[in-house]
């Protein structure tokens, strides 16, 4: 009887119970990118908190702390006016992508319905990225200047009789100059979101009376909004930190949070540095937990 049992039980051993087997493999996968965002993430964002409250005099830096940087950047005109730039041309950018990238984006998603043209396409976006951005910021300059190609061009057609000097170093350089770096992170997750929707759904519109106005506003644009706010979270993250782009087209005389960053840095001065950089990373947070807000992007996607 006895043997009976213990070969049942070696025959059948008891099962474990797969919640906690399966909660221990969930926390081994998870791991290593939590380790990740604590440890390059996280840690830097606490310390670079930290080190915004340290005593900051003319050539040092002291860690003994004090509010004065935070006192000073808000109650300085430069910050606060490298703020409101960074914020303007955000708005400014975000608005002409969208407006460049969002019918690019309709058309190869949308009316190529050959994977291949499609993807050959979308590829053609992508070619600037082949090369150095700093190489594309920098290839503006020929195009934007007085005797560049666009002015060339434009009196050559006898459209315009004096070169436009507003073309380069001014803010409508920075913009232009942005919009062109930046519209592929619109244009991307807008042709995926676009490629995904069933023609028959907009087939059975066609065959209700639906015209096509009707069906992009009932239909088109609903469903693209989960790549809208996708692709205007890369390019918000990307243009509220940029520093380059200004200072190359702008010929420093627009400056964002990012531009006054390295100019602290250079000048060592770390808490001022760290003051801009915490408020930087707060209006990121805040600019992505709206654009968040607009389309619950895990049920979406």
């Amino acid at each position: 009887m006895s043997t009976t049992i213990a070969n049942a039980v070696v025959t059948n051993p008891p099962a474990r119970a797969p919640g906690r087997s399966r909660s221990w493999t969930s926390y081994v996968l998870i791991a290593p990118g939590v380790a990740w965002m604590l440890l390059f993430l996280v840690l830097p964002i606490l310390m670079m908190v930290y080190v915004s409250f340290w005593t900051q005099t003319t050539f040092t830096i002291k860690p003994i702390l004090t509010t004065k940087s935070w006192e000073m950047f808000f109650s300085s005109d430069t910050y606060l006016a490298s703020l409101w730039t960074t914020v303007r041309l955000w708005l400014i950018v975000l608005g002409c992508t969208v407006v460049v990238g969002y019918p690019t984006a309709l058309f190869v998603g949308l009316f190529v319905r050959n994977k291949t043209l499609s993807t050959v396409l979308l590829v053609l976006c992508v070619i600037p990225f082949w090369t150095s951005f700093l190489i594309r910021v920098l290839a503006w300059r020929p195009m934007l200047g007085e005797q560049g190609a666009i002015n060339i061009i434009l009196m050559g057609l006898g459209l315009i009789k004096q070169p436009i000097e507003a073309l380069l170093f001014t803010e409508l350089s920075v913009v232009i100059g942005m919009t062109q770096i930046y519209c592929v992170f619109m244009v991307g997750p807008v042709a995926f979101m676009l490629s995904r929707i069933d023609p028959n759904i907009i087939e059975a519109a066609r065959d209700l009376g639906a015209g096509f106005p009707r069906i992009f506003r009932k239909i088109i644009l609903p469903l693209s909004m989960p790549g809208v706010v996708v692709g205007a979270i890369f390019v918000s993250v990307m243009v509220l930190g940029e520093f380059a782009t200004p200072a190359a087209l702008s010929g420093r005389k627009t400056n964002m949070l990012g531009n006054i960053i390295v100019t602290q840095v250079g000048s060592l001065k770390w808490a001022f540095a760290a003051v801009a950089g915490v408020v930087l990373t707060l209006v990121m947070g805040m600019v992505v937990a709206l654009l968040l807000r607009i389309v619950d992007l895990r049920r979406e996607l």
